[in-house]
């Protein structure tokens, strides 16, 4: 992706607008529309990552404890900590999120948004085995859900990798190529 790029997540309304890509730092610019949904918990092994927001408000919850971050406000969570956030506000929450470093994170989004586009996701936002199976390896020290323990998730990804490729699955997708791999 990038800077200045733009990807929009059908499924959650999610929009998001990439200000600063380079190794050391990613910013994005996102806006979340009120919602009940909340994004799987997942980590950040290897980054730092926060927010702050410009307006509306987002609840994060960091290592089970919640916390409302309104504008002006910001918050930092720091890697490997449990995390994720949503808007439970009647009005769309702005904000300008960072990852430090940057690593392979705005890859990652331009791949969740477009499998979202292809309505690839469960109703949790997980992307099926097969899709998760070429994922995992390509972006473990981006993003972990926490469902599943980490050895077992990597175990699954080594065992399935071969046959979601020959299936035509790959790691990486942009919204225009959302289409191009098989479904399970």
């Amino acid at each position: 992706m990038v800077q200045g790029g733009q990807i929009s997540n059908p499924r959650t309304g999610q929009h998001m607008t990439f200000l600063e890509v380079d190794d050391e730092l990613l910013r994005i610019e996102t806006v979340n529309p009120p919602s009940e949904d909340r994004e799987p918990l997942h980590t950040h092994p290897c980054q730092e990552t926060g927010a702050e927001v410009l307006s509306g408000s987002l609840v994060f919850e960091v290592e089970g404890v919640c916390t409302i971050v309104g504008a002006g406000e910001s918050i930092s969570i720091p890697a490997n900590a449990r995390h994720r956030f949503w808007n439970e506000g009647t009005e769309a929450a702005r904000a300008i999120a960072y990852f430090r470093p940057a690593l392979a994170t705005a890859d990652f989004f331009e791949t969740l948004f477009a499998l979202a586009a292809a309505d690839e996701l469960d109703a949790r936002g997980m992307p099926g085995p097969l899709q998760l199976a070429v994922m995992v390896p390509e972006f473990g020290r981006e993003i972990r859900p926490v469902g599943v323990p980490w050895p077992l998730l990597r175990a699954m990804a080594l065992l399935l990798r071969p046959i979601a490729r020959a299936r035509g699955y790959r790691a990486r997708l942009s919204p225009s190529r959302a289409t191009e791999h098989a479904s399970s």
